[in-house]
């Protein structure tokens, strides 16, 4: 991380193509960048990295909170167009309790159907939280157990 730009000697702007443009304090500029949260389950407003398209780190981002208003805006754009995780808001309809088992969910982006293929791939997070990957690799997170309603935690109750 020695070689990094600290957060506030570097402006991201949009270039014409509409790829994110990161200039750095001596002038120089970089299209194609792009931001990564180094915990994006954990603590997605702490840790984010600025990376180039060839995987350079630019510079590190200990907190979006303390970013220019305008500056997270633009990371926070570009990380909504990057990261796909849906929120499980109810579980509908599960097929089988033995897996693999098919579930109908409604999610933040609307109903659809994952493949549960076996239990392990549902992992307890910190919170009461729970992601649970399809077998396509698309991560679901459950933001609180305690928030579903009870048809949804009994039928996620046999999984757990």
């Amino acid at each position: 991380m020695a070689n990094t730009t600290p957060m506030t000697d570097f402006k991201l702007t949009h270039n014409a193509a509409g790829q994110l443009q990161f200039t750095a304090s001596d002038g120089s500029i970089l299209d194609s960048v792009y931001p990564v949260r180094a915990f994006p389950i954990s603590a997605p407003d702490e840790g984010l990295s600025i990376v180039s398209k060839d995987g350079k780190e630019l510079a590190w981002l200990p907190n979006l909170a303390e970013l220019p208003a305008d500056t997270k805006v633009l990371i926070l754009a570009e990380l909504a167009h990057r990261e796909f995780m849906p929120v499980v808001k109810r579980i509908q309809h599960v097929s089988s309790f033995a897996t693999p088992s098919t579930w109908d969910v409604e999610t933040d982006k609307g109903t659809t159907r994952l493949t549960l293929k076996s239990e392990d791939q549902i992992w307890r997070i910190k919170g009461g939280q729970l992601l649970i990957t399809d077998k396509h690799g698309v991560n679901f997170m459950i933001h609180d157990i305690a928030q579903l309603d009870k048809h949804s935690r009994k039928l996620l109750d046999r999984f757990l």
